[in-house]
């Protein structure tokens, strides 16, 4: 009995709406914003495997229903054997308009990857070099000031006085046991 597994490369059903299949494949899935766009990513991402062929079917055909075009691939069938077709062409979803932003001189500029990455495109950051090996990395410190404490209520004793603990008074002289005799 074969074994099939699902996988998904972000290819649509020709005629169908890119914004429309995401939220069907996130209805369907139940996922969020951000799973979805991994999904979109066009990387072959493998959604179900270890499904026989009535169920292989049965996740095709609903996925193609949402709009998504899927791959159907036999997993007990060796990989030599095969047959990778070229992905059909996918509509480019078009990019949301931002205004441009001035690019600072020295500084290059490179397309975002996907959608994940164009989000990070517009940031204006500081540019951090690379410091000369030996050198000190950490802020400078302010010197640490003394503590605002109010001394006002204690005194100093004169000098010359007992600083020390009380004294315990002296013991108590030892009772006068003379008149007392020891009887036979």
């Amino acid at each position: 009995m074969s074994r099939y597994e699902i996988a998904f490369s972000g290819q649509l059903v020709p005629g169908a709406q890119p914004e429309l299949v995401r939220a069907n494949m996130a209805k369907l899935f139940q996922a969020d914003a951000q799973r979805i766009a991994q999904l979109f990513s066009g990387r072959r991402i493998v959604i179900k495997n270890n499904l026989d062929a009535a169920a292989a079917e049965k996740y095709r055909a609903t996925l193609e229903r949402a709009g998504a075009h899927v791959e159907v691939v036999d997993m007990d069938m060796p990989i030599e054997e095969v047959e990778l077709a070229p992905p059909p062409p996918v509509e480019p979803t078009p990019a949301p308009v931002a205004a441009p932003v001035a690019a600072r001189p020295g500084r290059l500029q490179v397309a975002p990857r996907d959608e994940y990455m164009a989000a990070f495109s517009e940031v204006d950051a500081p540019d951090f070099g690379i410091a000369p090996v030996g050198s000190d990395l950490q802020d400078a410190r302010p010197d640490a000031e003394a503590p605002r404490v109010d001394l006002s209520q204690f005194s100093l004793a004169p000098v010359g006085s007992d600083m020390g603990q009380a004294k315990p008074a002296a013991p108590a002289p030892a009772p006068d046991t003379s008149h007392l005799k020891l009887q036979d």
